[in-house]
């Protein structure tokens, strides 16, 4: 309990009790009784208040106020507000000795007059007032209710988005290039995503009887296009062909697939918005283009194919020196020979032989037989193989840790951003000089009023532009700085002869090596083991 004081009253003279406190409450405050005695209109002498009040912290103590006699005090108490409205504290001072008493419904009264008008705590003030008071102590006598926050809406999709799968390597060493998980099939009626609806939450109030709203929470609605069907409450979307199932951008697309036995004369080159899959073989001169995956189940001649996302060959490919692959997404193929490759995400074969590889992230040659030999193979991250290079010679180069078509954005970005800056910083001058002119009173014409907002807005949408920029050089060199890591990993033998390229350094193979990783360090190529 809280040390505490009252005032006492006798013919002739006013003092005052001060009460210790117990049981580790804290002592009597200076401040409480300043503002107590201020509040009451009684003169006093501060030397002697203060030293009573620090001895009162041991033992009770009683001080001379002032030689007259005042009239005795009700139990009183004063009054806070939480400043956001949400806590009533009440600070008991005690009535004079043999003074009045408040009485629970009194205090639940003024709280009323005061304005609370919700949380205040009814039950605790009666017991308050049932039992031995606790003075110059804050007790809460009113709490206003919080808001309930409730939940964001959020979509479950039930197919794998994601779009990074690789193939599986076999227990023989083999690489199985049907189970990829890289095209999401569907049958009509598969339920694809199930919209889970915001929860608004609930509204508290604070003492005062105001409303306080719950945050904000995020609506979701699914985005869907053909061939999907929506509940009438707008909650799941269901397949209504079989297809394969993506989700771009937030939308969840299904494409029929588009099936066809050969490429050849019976079909003439095919061009297809959605996925394309050939079950036999695509021959020599013809082109196949889709938007989605190409996947083709037999071998490709000397043939153009191009896929915004992956193409799968179950056989593998003999380009004759003439065949191109051309891939938004990942190559995987059961052998390239003599081809021109290209993808944007890795390249997976069992070999690779006297072809033009290039790939974004990485070439994966971990197959059965496992190995490149002869031309060129390009990767951004690494390449590992088991086989690099030829016993006989074959001029086989490889390459890792550049992507020259970053590389030329970036400085297209960099020189863009010095000719804006350049056009800024003159545009800049003229203003500030027009800025001095009309500091010292000089009136511009219509003409050239008109002529400095023109400036001022080109100012504007130049700095813009520059923003833009940068934020799309921030973006290219985050994304090159996986490069620094990037390696060449031979699992098996590397052959003298064969060039290793990494970033702005290379080096030739001078003699046989086995088992061994090849990676830039200090400015040179270095063979490490792995």
């Amino acid at each position: 309990m809280n040390g505490y004081f009252r005032l006492i009253h006798e013919e002739g003279k006013t003092g005052m009790k001060l009460f210790p406190p117990v049981n580790g409450g804290a002592p009597v405050s200076i401040g409480d009784v300043t503002e107590y005695l201020a509040m009451k209109d009684i003169v006093y002498d501060k030397g002697l208040l203060y030293k009573a009040v620090g001895a009162s912290a041991e033992k009770e103590m009683v001080v001379l106020l002032e030689k007259r006699t005042t009239l005795k005090e009700r139990e009183c108490y004063k009054f806070t507000i939480s400043p956001d409205n949400m806590q009533v504290y009440v600070r008991f001072y005690a009535p004079s000795i043999g003074g009045e008493e408040m009485t629970a419904e009194e205090l639940i009264n003024d709280l009323e007059i005061r304005g609370i008008r919700h949380g205040i705590l009814r039950k605790e003030i009666e017991l308050c007032f049932a039992r031995t008071r606790d003075y110059c102590k804050d007790i809460l006598v009113a709490q206003g209710t919080e808001p309930v926050h409730g939940k964001d809406a959020y979509i479950e999709y039930y197919f794998n988005t994601d779009r990074k799968a690789k193939p599986t390597l076999k227990e023989d060493g083999s690489v199985d290039f049907f189970q990829l998980n890289v095209v999401q099939h569907c049958d009509k009626g598969d339920v694809l995503a199930k919209l889970i609806p915001e929860d608004p939450g609930e509204s508290g109030m604070n003492v005062l009887g105001a409303r306080i709203r719950p945050r904000e929470v995020r609506k979701a609605a699914l985005k869907y296009g053909n061939n999907i069907e929506i509940s009438e409450d707008n909650t799941i979307l269901t397949s209504m062909v079989n297809g394969h199932v993506e989700l771009v951008e937030d939308s969840v697309f299904v494409s029929d697939v588009l099936i066809v036995e050969n490429v050849d004369n019976s079909t003439g080159n095919i061009e297809y918005d959605g996925n394309v899959q050939v079950n036999g073989n695509v021959c020599t001169n013809f082109r196949v283009k889709a938007q989605g995956n190409v996947e083709v189940n037999g071998v490709v001649e000397g043939a153009y194919i191009e896929a915004g996302e992956n193409i799968i060959i179950a056989r593998g490919m003999n380009g004759m020196g003439k065949g191109t692959l051309k891939a938004g997404g990942n190559i995987v193929a059961k052998f390239l020979q003599s081809v021109n490759a290209q993808a944007k995400g890795y390249i997976a074969s069992e070999s690779i032989l006297h072809s033009t590889i290039m790939a974004g992230t990485e070439v994966n040659v971990d197959g059965k037989k496992g190995f490149i030999t002869g031309g060129r193979v390009c990767a951004v991250n690494s390449i590992n193989v088991k086989t690099l290079g030829s016993a006989m010679g074959a001029d086989t180069t490889v390459e890792v840790g550049s992507d020259p078509t970053l590389a030329v954005r970036l400085q297209q970005l960099i020189a863009l951003v010095e000719k804006e800056n350049a056009e800024i910083a003159s545009i800049q001058q003229i203003l500030r000089s027009t800025k001095q002119k009309l500091a010292k009173g000089v009136k511009l014409t219509p003409e050239q009023l008109k002529y400095v907002q023109t400036l001022a807005a080109s100012n504007q949408k130049k700095a813009e532009l520059v923003s833009g920029y940068m934020e799309e050089i921030e973006l290219l060199q985050g994304q090159t700085k996986g490069k620094e890591g990037a390696c060449i990993i031979v699992r098996g033998s590397v052959y003298p002869g064969t060039r290793i390229c990494i970033g702005d350094v290379s080096m030739t193979v001078q003699k046989e090596s086995h088992y061994c990783r090849f990676v830039k360090s200090r400015g040179d190529v270095k063979l490490t083991g792995i």
